[in-house]
């Protein structure tokens, strides 16, 4: 029997590609959701027949109900965040993939693991966010927590011999600076959304493009690497590799190190999410080193990328201090692609909401909530 998949934020970036694996896989989808884009989302539903769809928004969801009015098999509609929750947890799916962008995505990783599946996760916000949450809901369920970011699944790669494993010392986090690598603060300060845009390897959306310009992606990560590998955080290095080609490494007490290397394309980490602890056939090109010339290296600038600073500081403080980096970096994100703030005032603002309280303790679902909501309306009062 092929594989079932569940596919949250299916007309993303990432959710367009985990179809094209899917497709080429044979797997069957038992689901499918979006937040607006239902034109997307129709004609997903016509090439892969889910039994159930959610849209998280009100007007759209009202569009698509309109679309699929008597047509014969369409799918359960359901709606709005309750909606998502409620298609994560839905027995059905061999597997949920979560690719649903921000905090909104916590909530339905949450009710997946809880209701016993395992889960490919693709929103690092879960983790960000509610980093204990989910690894002790993991813990408790007994299910597999799948990577699907290129970086963190590089790093599972490399760890798949458990006994080398055991040796671990430390994480090589790879970047690729993004498009502004190498400038100083004077020389962003006028820089556009179309030229925070514009990445140089990697095909994404805008959302997650901004956050590779201002580093802010890179700090999320390191936050993320830290729940699922189990290193503090000064144990994790972050190596900037522009060509986009090393996705990560690891290092072993006895200083040797493992890379995982490959195009940048983003359906190799999602198919081994899906298909591990085996592998797929091709899903990408095939890396040529007879083209391949030159691998550079070099450090990441915090001084100037101050999001990344910002995200050392959270996960350093502990508690909700990475939630609080992560609302204040999803609003100024929103208020720079609507250009009412400049590129500069994304790190400005994240960083001193993690330097306005201590941010330590334990927390539960609803304090994630609340204090994803202080820290956006943080923002608004220093603009």
């Amino acid at each position: 029997m092929p594989k079932k998949i569940t596919l949250l934020g299916s007309t993303g970036s990432i959710g367009t590609q985990s179809l094209d694996v899917i497709r080429a896989q044979g797997y069957e989808v038992f689901g499918l959701s979006a937040h607006s884009r239902t034109d997307l989302l129709l004609r997903q539903i016509e090439t892969f027949h889910p039994k159930v769809v959610c849209v998280t928004d009100p007007d759209a969801a009202g569009r698509l109900e309109g679309a699929l009015a008597g047509r014969a098999g369409a799918p359960v509609l359901l709606r709005g965040a309750e909606g998502l929750r409620q298609l994560a947890a839905m027995d059905g799916p061999d597997v949920v993939l979560n690719s649903v962008v921000g905090i909104a995505g916590l909530g339905a990783s949450l009710a997946a693991i809880e209701n016993g599946h395992d889960l490919a996760l693709a929103n690092k916000e879960s983790l960000v966010t509610g980093g204990h949450l989910v690894t002790q809901a993991v813990a408790r369920h007994g299910v597999k927590l799948l990577p699907v970011d290129s970086e963190h699944s590089a790093i599972f790669q490399c760890l798949q011999d458990a006994h080398s494993a055991r040796s671990l010392t430390k994480i090589l986090l790879t970047a690729s600076g993004g498009p502004f690598f190498g400038m100083k603060a004077d020389q962003l300060r006028g820089k556009t959304k179309e030229d925070a845009l514009r990445h140089p390897n990697w095909n994404m959306g805008a959302k997650i493009t901004i956050d590779s310009a201002t580093l802010m992606n890179k700090g999320l990560e390191l936050i993320e690497a830290v729940w699922l590998f189990g290193l503090p955080p000064e144990k994790i290095q972050i190596v900037v590799q522009r060509q986009s080609i090393i996705h990560s490494a690891v290092q072993f007490s006895d200083h040797s190190i493992i890379a995982q290397l490959g195009v940048p394309d983003m359906r190799i980490p999602i198919q081994y999410a899906l298909t591990w602890p085996e592998r797929g056939g091709p899903v990408a090109p095939e890396l040529d080193f007879a083209a391949l010339k030159v691998l550079t290296f070099d450090v990441a600038d915090e001084e100037t990328f101050r999001c990344l600073a910002a995200c050392k500081k959270a996960i350093a403080k502990g508690g909700l201090g990475p939630c609080a980096a992560n609302g204040a970096n999803e609003e100024a994100v929103k208020l720079f692609l609507e250009d009412k703030i400049g590129f500069l005032d994304i790190g400005r603002l994240v960083e001193a909401v993690v330097d306005s309280d201590a941010f330590g303790g334990s927390y539960d679902l609803a304090d994630v909530y609340q204090c994803d909501r202080m820290a956006r309306a943080f923002v608004h009062s220093h603009l």
